[in-house]
């Protein structure tokens, strides 16, 4: 199968938007997404994020690009490896629980990749708001903040009500029954009491990552 039946790839995007193309591997087979990382490894010089890599969609990856940066827990590879010297504002990663860590790594990864410095904390849930409260300076100090959150998804607004930068809320599938698959967190955030928090979509760490790192990208 020719790479054009497959996939049409935007290497240009860095020059007309100034941040990279993405592949997204999910619901693509492994030879597909072989071929694409064949196709990409012709250009060095365009960076390229794989998202969503299982296992399987990984190690297809690494066979066409053996040297391509890879986080098994974010499911995410980036060719070439480098990652760019960092400009603007920091970007904070607040992940509420352990659990949520995949879509918070691929989320500060994003950002990092993305030229902004990134700094992730984890497990500050507001099932212990002092854990939050002790990361205060942190957030304060961000130009943006990620907040990664299942269940309640109550977070967002906790920590919007503490600073004064935006804040890109992700709602996660982690939880029980009635958080449906990470509905309940998507509504609660969409009905955020605290203004400046913006929602992306649910387990989007790669759509919240780049939001985050174009609001504190430089001026």
């Amino acid at each position: 199968m020719a790479d054009d039946d497959i996939a049409e790839l935007d290497l240009d995007r860095g020059v007309r938007r100034g941040y990279p193309e993405a592949v997204y591997c999910e619901g693509k087979s492994p030879e597909q997404v072989r071929a694409i990382a064949e196709r990409v490894g012709g250009r060095p010089d365009v960076t390229t994020i794989f998202t969503r890599a299982d296992a399987d969609r990984a190690q297809a990856v690494l066979a066409a690009l053996p040297d391509a940066f890879h986080d098994p827990v974010a499911r995410l590879l980036v060719w070439p490896p480098r990652m760019p010297e960092p400009t603007g504002e920091l970007v904070v990663v607040a992940c509420a629980g352990t659990s949520d860590l995949p879509v918070a790594r691929e989320a500060l990864l994003t950002a990092r990749h993305l030229g902004r410095r990134a700094e992730l904390v984890v497990d500050v849930g507001i099932a212990g708001v002092h854990r939050t409260l002790a990361k205060v300076d942190l957030l304060r100090s961000a130009g943006a903040i990620v907040v990664v959150a299942g269940m309640d998804g109550a977070l967002p607004g906790l920590i919007a009500g503490l600073v004064s930068c935006a804040v890109v809320a992700i709602p996660t599938s982690v939880g029980y029954g009635a958080a449906f698959g990470g509905l309940a967190p998507l509504l609660t955030m969409l009905n955020a009491c605290a203004p400046g928090v913006g929602v992306v979509n649910i387990d989007n760490g790669y759509g919240g990552g780049h939001l985050a790192a174009q609001i504190a990208a430089p001026r």
